[in-house]
Parts: structure tokens; C-alpha cells; sequence
């Protein structure tokens, strides 16, 4: 992973000035034949380095640590908190189907007009240009317009736009930490909202045999977090009193109190999955595992 920490750029220097130019993301996976042309290229290098890059920078810490706060995570905050204020102003509308809740496009809409406004608020003037091909990523990390589901491949979106702002400088290696505890719980606070209001469809999702039904990457750095705690073992997160008095301190609790609260029923069977990897001895393997699990995936 610290082939990675180039693009972060050490913290302390002046990045210098990026002779970079910008364009609009368009699909380049269309058949399968073109994920083993993905899997070669510099952006999954990236991707993956980043998320390898945060899985480290997280070991071992709980989400009430002590840790930097740099002004464009607390830009990074308020563009999430206008997100979740927007939710507040468009509530579901009364419509015969349960799931899918149609006031979600209406919600989307104003994030498509919005989102290069909203991430010109997060990058300095000098990289304004890049706001068109940024805000690409941050629309596509909030679900599906049209189909109102959500699954891991607008996680990954997510977790794209912030790749994206290390690669341009916004965000640098002494950010990590909040990266991941400040701007992306965040990010997962609103998701859920946005789950719950408008009752959003699993994307793509395997049902039982998935590790769950809208995230991923929670459960690598929050089983990542939770390396060589003194007492919390896999074990322990089929137990709802551990789940209960912990949750605030690591993501992966954060993510069975959800499921337990959306899911009815024996956990092993609404989440097989997650009760498998309960089995497993300690957390480090638990984490190896799910980086296999979701390069595969």
C-alpha cells in the first residue's frame, strides 16, 4: 500500500502546482472482457491502494480517538450535512409500492444540479477545473435514480471521489485517519437515511449470500480497527450487548446495529455471511479475508 502514499504527497510540502488536465468520466466496463483490462490499469492500482492505504491507517483506532482535522474534511462535512438536510426537506410520498419511495428522484435531482457547486466548495480555486470530473463520482455514490437501489458499486463511487482528491491534492496523508472516521461515517450516516426514507433496493445484492445488503468497505476498516483489541473477538459481534455498549467506538459494530435494526429474524440466517466470519479466530484474519472477499466481488 505505501505506493499509495505518493499520490496523498507528504503533508508538510507545498504540492506543487499539477500539470493535470481534467475530462468528464465516462463507462469504460461494458463487457466482461473489460474487467481484466480494469484490473491491469493505474485507477485500480489506485483504488485499491487507497483502500489498502486507509485499511493500515485505521488499525488498531476507535472512531472517538484523537486525530487531525485538516479544512477540507470539514468541507467535506458540510457538503455531507447539506446531503442529509436535503433529505429532511423532501420526505417520501405516499405511493402504493413499499420499497423504492419516488421522492428519492426528487431528492437525486437536486444533487445532480448541485454536486460541481458543491465540490467547488471543497477544492481551492486553482483546481477548479477539476470540479466537473470529481462531481461525476459523488453522483454516482448515492444510489440509482432510476431503479432507487443502492449497493456497494456506489460505495466504491464514494470512496472514488475521495481517491480523487488525494490524487489532486485536496486531501493528503495526514487526512487518513479522518478519511475515514470523520468524512466517510458521515457518508454512511446519510446512506442509511437515505436506505431508511426511501426504503432504497439492495444493488445487485447476493440476498443471503452477501456480506450484506448496501455496504462493504465499513466492514474491512472496521474489522481493521479492530485488530488486536484486548477483549472484542469476532465472536463477539453476534452478541447484541457487546454490539450495544461498543458501537460508537468501531464501524463494524456501527454496521450489525443496522442490519439488526432494518433485519428481523435469527441473525444466522438474515446475514449467513457475517455469521461465518464470526467463526473466524481473530480480526487481523477477518480483515485479510474481506480484502480477498472484495477484490473478488
Amino acid at each position: 500500500f505505501t505506493s499509495f502514499l505518493h499520490l496523498l504527497g507528504a503533508s508538510e510540502e507545498v504540492a506543487p502546482p499539477l500539470q493535470q488536465s481534467f475530462m468528464i468520466p465516462k463507462k469504460e466496463i461494458n463487457m466482461v472482457s473489460d474487467m481484466a483490462k480494469w484490473k491491469r490499469s493505474q485507477a485500480y492500482a489506485d483504488y485499491m491502494g487507497f483502500i489498502l492505504t486507509l485499511n493500515e491507517g485505521v488499525r488498531g483506532k476507535k472512531l472517538t480517538c484523537e486525530y487531525k482535522v485538516s479544512e477540507p474534511i470539514e468541507k467535506l462535512v458540510a457538503l455531507l450535512n447539506t446531503l442529509d438536510r436535503w433529505i429532511d426537506e423532501t420526505p417520501p410520498v405516499d405511493q402504493p409500492s413499499r420499497f423504492g419511495n419516488k421522492a428519492f428522484r426528487t431528492w437525486y435531482a437536486k444533487l445532480d444540479q448541485e454536486a460541481e457547486k458543491l465540490v467547488a466548495t471543497v477544492i481551492p480555486k486553482h483546481l477548479a477545473d477539476a470540479a466537473p470530473e470529481v462531481a461525476v463520482y459523488l453522483k454516482e455514490s448515492v444510489g440509482n435514480s432510476t431503479r432507487i437501489d443502492y449497493g456497494t458499486g456506489h460505495e466504491a463511487a464514494f470512496a472514488a471521489f475521495l481517491c480523487c482528491l488525494c490524487k489532486i491534492g485536496v486531501l493528503r496523508v495526514d487526512d487518513q485517519m479522518a478519511i475515514v472516521f470523520k468524512v466517510f461515517n458521515r457518508y454512511l450516516e446519510v446512506m442509511r437515511k437515505l436506505q431508511k426514507t426511501y426504503r432504497m433496493e439492495p444493488a445487485g445484492s447476493q440476498g443471503v449470500w452477501g456480506l450484506d445488503d448496501f455496504q462493504f468497505l465499513p466492514f474491512i476498516w472496521g474489522s481493521s480497527q479492530l485488530i488486536d483489541h484486548p477483549n472484542l473477538e469476532p465472536r463477539h459481534f453476534v452478541d447484541e450487548k457487546v454490539v450495544n455498549e461498543n458501537h460508537k467506538d468501531f464501524m463494524f459494530l456501527e454496521c450489525i446495529l443496522f442490519i439488526t435494526e432494518m433485519k428481523t429474524g435469527p441473525f444466522a440466517e438474515h446475514s449467513n455471511q457475517l455469521w461465518n466470519i464470526s467463526a473466524v479466530p481473530s480480526w487481523s484474519k477477518v480483515n485479510q479475508g474481506l480484502i480477498r472477499m472484495y477484490k473478488a466481488e
